[in-house]
């Protein structure tokens, strides 16, 4: 059964793409749109995994669609080539390529910088192909003569020439394309997609290598446009020069657009609406070059009152449906945490073991600071702070707002470069390394201010952090199930058991109280099973109550890991740490155990208005 659900999306497209040729004709399609719309479609699932999957929009796919497509036409119509399959692939290929060597130089930008770097890109490969290297791409004049595919089986011969026979190529082609991007989406490598896509930031703390993974989707979207502009050109036997320009781009974006982003089906549907309307408004209308006006129109309409697509429209249709006859609304009480009771094991709370990596030690120091400073122009908001952490040890970290605890923190681990000193975790020199590698090494953080990703479920975000530690930084399993990789699912059920969110485990994290939000952030730090786990002001926000229950929570979790806690709230961190470290403009003003502080006149004066009691 869970095999058949597994598959289900595939066998639906399969029986979809059978049934089309004897349905479309009597809803007006030609053969001639619903291949291009299959063309179209296949263009746009490379760039709704890099748009609706990794958040990178994209301006420049007609580069690699042109690429494509004129390398595979010039090998078919100039070099002689007898494969059409074959010249296809190579096109697609030599998309890819070209798209790795461009994803290092957009992708050094984020945001609407790489959108523009992307429009630059383009326009440069427009120019070129008309000036430079006409005589290669038969500049204005294109690459006519591009013939059909044919495949000898021995006792027959396969001919797909035009109208329906070829669409039964294209519909192959589709078919695999579909399938192909299925498993991606659905690999680990998917799931981290989703998360950069949600949040970059928080996908890089939990230990990813999120450039590489952004370039990897920025090649398979390469990859996917280059092979769809070969098949354009044995569409219309003739490769035209208007594959290379923004237009190009411009349509596929309105199209994945209208049909729905993160759905992958989004840009067959945005082409079947475009191009049908186009063909009905040019010809049944007789509108002429007017029909951009009324399609824009159309554009503009779906758009804003269907800001998720028309697929996306129907799901959360969906949802609101099955939500309304379950009277399934999530309230308040179903939020509250139930912490009455703390799992155990033989009288010691249960928790997940750091895992022990190559020159863990046992004892002795875990973490060492020596003249931390940090300058931002004449502003010093940290200076020669020297810090030494034991292993096993809870260490609490106060100081007044402007200490410079923030700041110490993120050079702690490795998200803010000092200006001078160095940093030693587990004997090893981490200064300037970036919070990815430390995080590996086993130093990782909750956030001040929640870093979730917030369009995924629970489980979905503890997956992200438990594949980082699981797989390691960066790793190209483009094709193999989430569910397949040992001990994922029981580190990510132990994770959701000891932040109490087992049974919101499904639900999406824009969805939850903050107090869940807040148990969640400090999850997924836990999940990487770090042997230093540092927590900036986890009781941020909450409720007398929730503080209460969220440090016996800290207490379960302090079990056999070494931690480090800022918090303002005194009386908490006093409880929970053997040691305080207290920090005055950017400097160490004492350390000590919790009474010592609380007795010390220094601190009393500096930090508290001589207030300890």
């Amino acid at each position: 059964m869970i095999m058949q659900r597994r598959y289900a999306i595939e066998a639906l497209t399969a029986a979809g793409l059978i049934a089309a040729p004897l349905v479309l004709p009597y809803l007006g399609f030609a053969p001639n749109t619903v291949n291009r719309i299959l063309v179209w479609g296949l263009f746009g699932i490379g760039f709704d995994i890099l748009f609706g999957y990794t958040g990178m929009l994209s301006f420049g796919q007609s580069a690699f669609y042109g690429t494509g497509g004129v390398v595979a036409a010039w090998l078919l119509t100039r070099a002689g080539f007898p494969n059409v399959f074959l010249a296809l692939i190579i096109g697609m290929i030599s998309a890819a390529v070209v798209g790795y060597l461009v994803g290092l130089i957009a992708l050094r930008r984020t945001g609407i910088y790489f959108a523009m770097i992307t429009v630059a890109i383009a326009e440069v490969f427009f120019f070129v192909e008309f000036n430079p290297l006409s005589d290669f791409t038969g500049g204005e004049n294109g690459l006519p003569g591009v013939p059909t595919p044919s495949f000898n089986l021995g006792l027959t011969t396969l001919h797909f020439t035009t109208g329906w026979s070829l669409y039964q190529f294209l519909a192959l082609c589709y078919f695999v394309g579909i399938v192909i991007a299925l498993r991606i989406v659905r690999s680990p490598v998917g799931a981290i997609l989703s998360a950069i896509r949600d949040n970059p930031l928080r996908a890089q703390a939990v230990g990813h290598n999120i450039h590489g993974y952004k370039l990897t989707a920025f090649v398979i979207a390469a990859a996917y446009a280059g092979f769809a502009g070969g098949l354009l050109g044995v569409l219309q036997a003739f490769m035209p020069p208007d594959a290379f320009t923004f237009e190009t781009s411009g349509q596929l974006v309105m199209q994945t657009a209208i049909g729905g982003t993160g759905t992958l089906f989004g840009p067959l549907l945005g082409a079947a609406v475009w191009l049908f309307l186009q063909d009905f408004l040019q010809s049944a209308l007789g509108l002429g070059a007017a029909w951009k006006l009324v399609l824009g129109t159309v554009f503009v309409l779906l758009v804003t009152f269907l800001r998720r697509g028309i697929i996306g429209g129907i799901r959360d249709l969906y949802v609101w449906a099955t939500s309304r006859r379950n009277g399934h609304e999530a309230t308040d009480a179903e939020s509250l945490a139930d912490f009455s009771d703390i799992p155990d094991s033989g009288g010691m709370p249960v928790t997940i073991a750091p895992h022990r990596r190559a020159g863990d030690r046992s004892s002795g120091p875990i973490l060492q600071a020596r003249g931390l400073t940090k300058r931002y122009g004449g502003l010093v908001a940290n200076s020669d702070i020297d810090f030494t952490v034991n292993h096993g040890e809870l260490r609490g970290v106060i100081g007044p707002n402007g200490a410079g605890k923030s700041t110490f923190f993120k050079m702690l681990t490795c998200e803010v470069t000092p200006t001078s000193g160095s940093i030693l975790f587990e004997g090893r020199d981490i200064t300037g390394m970036n919070v990815t590698d430390v995080c590996q090494l086993g130093l990782t953080k909750s956030y001040q201010v929640n870093q979730l990703f917030t369009h995924l479920t629970v489980r979905e975000n503890l997956t992200v952090a438990v594949l980082a530690d699981l797989r390691g930084r960066f790793k190209l399993d483009l094709f193999r199930n989430v569910a397949s990789i040992p001990g994922l699912a029981a580190q990510v059920a132990q994770t959701m058991m000891l932040v109490r969110l087992t049974r919101r485990a499904d639900t999406k994290v824009s969805d939850l109280a903050y107090g869940e939000k807040r148990r969640l952030e400090i999850g997924l730090a836990l999940a990487t099973s770090p042997s230093l786990l540092l927590l900036d002001e986890p009781l941020a926000g909450m409720s007398p109550q929730e503080r209460v229950e969220t440090v016996k929570l800290l207490k379960s979790l302090s079990q056999g890991r070494t931690m480090i806690i800022i918090d303002h709230d005194m009386d908490s961190l006093f409880e929970l740490a053997e040691r305080v470290t207290v920090l005055q403009e950017g400097r160490v003003l004492v350390e000590g155990t919790p009474d010592e502080i609380k007795a010390n006149p220094a601190v009393q004066e500096a930090y508290l208005g001589g207030v300890i009691e």
